[in-house]
């Protein structure tokens, strides 16, 4: 879809120009301003208060130093990152990402897409994200403390419970969060919610571990629904076999489905009969090994090297659920001729622009990360609810509010883009939903 009105156009150049080489960022904004072309048609006001200008800028980019010591006594540094971008609608908020591939582009995109996807949440939370080239892979605990402690050493000069609420994200669990709340907590001397994704003994929420994968299927299954489809009796492909992807295999499965692949880095595991869950939960969560290990246990098994490969799976039901454009147009092409008919993103942006157009071109129903992995961050602003009250909710109960969350999202979604003139496209729809609300806070507040 190329963008045909000026001002947006002139903006998307100014955007490129202003942050050369980065690619990430530029595709992200390009994708949002173009979904948003039939909304500035109809409220040129947003121009003219400058909502959008201020919009693909950040609030503030906070870059620093991280020194740490490994095991060997060796002082190690690494970069360390926290882009607020937009708070017109409630605190920061955003994950924390430790991964070698972390740069300056990749988290102001993943900062950009937050704002819009915690406004779809219907929480009071604003976006941010943040993280480190770090790579956690192959460290000791020890040495992971001690680049966490190190970390937010830093960091706690720009957080807080209503300032900004980091959570986890690749390469951040509950290890490192609980080590990062601990440093906080020492350096601040209070304990309050300012992070998320917390231990249940210190203020954690249960469901929140769950909360993205779950929270993928719930809106998946609204999509399908409203196609007259089901996940009862699909074949379903996961990429990744992180938290976002064993808990979206355990909702498939729960619904009815059979998860027939699951990846990592390296390449992918295929289980015909259905892959075993409670193995993939002990070699990724309890051993921290690699997915190839799956096949070790299960002779039925096969393992192909290529991550990317796992596309070429047939299945009905399609969860890139790994990291960003691990779904390109070849991988979109297999999954078409092979006959699946739902793509919904765990990851975010996961999904190539190009794949996005061919799956969409080819009428397979496609649910976007912003809208479909929300799920995370409502949960996460449950944790935040729950540690203002000083007060914890049972699974259930939480599990219930983010069933009714997510179904609100896809409504939101799917009016937004029947209203705007293209029914059942829920990139477009997500994007208008998410910057509605947004949109008119600036416009409320001098476009701030």
């Amino acid at each position: 879809m190329a963008i045909t009105n000026e001002y947006i156009k002139n903006l998307l150049c100014e955007v490129k120009e202003r942050n050369p080489g980065e690619s990430e960022f530029h595709q992200a904004v390009e994708e949002v301003l173009e979904c948003l072309e039939p909304v500035i048609e109809k409220h040129p006001e947003y121009i003219n208060a400058g909502v959008l200008a201020n919009l693909v800028e950040p609030d503030r980019i906070i870059k620093f130093r991280v020194p740490w010591v490994d095991d060997s006594g060796t002082v190690r540094v690494n970069r360390g990152y926290r882009i607020q971008f937009n708070n017109a609608i409630g605190p920061y908020k955003g994950g924390l990402r430790f991964h070698p591939s972390v740069n300056e582009s990749i988290i102001k995109f993943l900062g950009f897409e937050q704002i819009f996807k915690n406004s779809l949440t219907g929480l009071p939370l604003g976006g941010a994200k943040g993280g480190s080239d770090f790579d956690p892979k192959g460290k000791s605990d020890g040495e992971i403390m001690r680049f966490c402690q190190s970390f937010m050493t830093e960091l706690c000069k720009y957080i807080g419970a209503d300032v900004d609420v980091p959570a986890g994200d690749i390469g951040v669990g509950a290890r490192e969060i609980g080590y990062m709340f601990g440093q906080y907590k020492r350096i601040r001397g209070e304990f309050t919610g300012v992070l998320t994704g917390k231990g249940i003994t210190y203020g954690g929420s249960l469901a929140r571990k769950e909360a993205t994968g779950f929270g993928l299927c719930y809106f998946t299954d609204e999509m399908l629904h409203e196609a007259g489809k089901t996940f009862d009796g699909a074949r379903v492909v996961i990429s990744g076999s992180g938290n976002v992807a064993i808990y979206a295999a355990q909702k498939a499965i729960e619904l009815g489905a059979t998860v027939v692949a699951m990846s990592d880095s390296d390449g992918y595991a295929y289980d015909e009969n259905g892959i075993d869950l409670e193995l993939v939960k002990n070699i990724k969560e309890i051993r921290r090994e690699r997915i190839s290990e799956y096949t070790s246990e299960r002779d039925e098994a096969t393992y192909r090297v290529g991550s990317k490969n796992i596309w070429t799976v047939p299945c009905d039901i399609a969860l890139p659920c790994a990291t960003q454009n691990e779904l390109d147009l070849g991988g979109a092409r297999a999954l078409v001729g092979n006959g699946c008919f739902a793509v919904a993103e765990g990851a975010n942006m996961p999904t190539t622009p190009d794949a996005i157009a061919y799956l969409m071109a080819n009428g397979v129903l496609f649910a976007p990360a912003k809208a479909a992995n929300a799920g995370g961050v409502a949960t996460s602003g449950l944790e935040m609810a729950q540690n203002s009250m000083r007060y914890s909710w049972s699974f259930d109960e939480v599990d219930s509010k983010l069933h009714e969350i997510v179904k609100n999202i896809y409504k939101s979604c799917s009016d937004a883009a029947r209203v705007y003139g293209k029914e059942g496209d829920l990139v477009m729809g997500a994007n208008i939903a998410g910057f509605l609300k947004v949109a008119e806070a600036m416009r409320s507040q001098g476009a701030v």
